[in-house]
């Protein structure tokens, strides 16, 4: 019994693809999460990868039909923005000033890790290289549902607590 329990395991396709040496992992593009709260004090933990060829992926912290948080990362591109960082908010269909930091730890092809801490003042973001960013709270809810990963981004996985 045990030997045919032990065969059946081997046999079984793995639940988790990146825990497997030497085979790629599948990941998720494109993706909207609703009704996933991030609270003040609360952290939303994000790894992917640039899909190959990217020019840009987005991340957006939605309260209704506003943005509160909206990061854009500019990879290696031909536009105006390279290798930037566009952090904004986007309140009654108008954008806001944009904030730039000159901060940029991502890569075309590689890993990246980043967090966001929501504060009652701030979204502070803590890039793959310890850096930090500060941006400013501008809607100013203790508590945003929904948030979205777009365009050219695989996403590994993401975690708030």
């Amino acid at each position: 019994m045990a030997g045919t329990l032990l065969l059946l395991l081997l046999l079984l396709p793995p639940l988790l693809p990146a825990c497997q040496p030497n085979r790629s992992f599948s990941s998720i593009t494109d993706i909207v999460v609703n009704n996933m709260p991030l609270k003040v004090g609360h952290t939303l933990t994000v790894t992917g990868f640039p899909t190959e060829g990217a020019e840009r992926f987005m991340m957006n912290i939605d309260y209704g039909a506003d943005i509160a948080f909206h990061m854009s990362v500019w990879l290696n591109t031909t536009s105006v923005y390279k290798d930037l960082v566009v952090y904004n908010t986007k309140q009654g269909g108008s954008w806001k000033k944009e904030i730039h930091t000159g901060l940029f730890p991502f890569k075309q092809t590689g890993l990246f890790k980043f967090t966001v801490t929501l504060t009652r003042d701030e979204f502070l973001v803590i890039l793959s290289d310890g850096s930090e960013v500060h941006f400013p709270n501008r809607l100013g809810a203790s508590e945003y549902n929904d948030f979205s990963f777009e365009k050219g981004v695989r996403i590994r996985s993401f975690e708030i607590n």
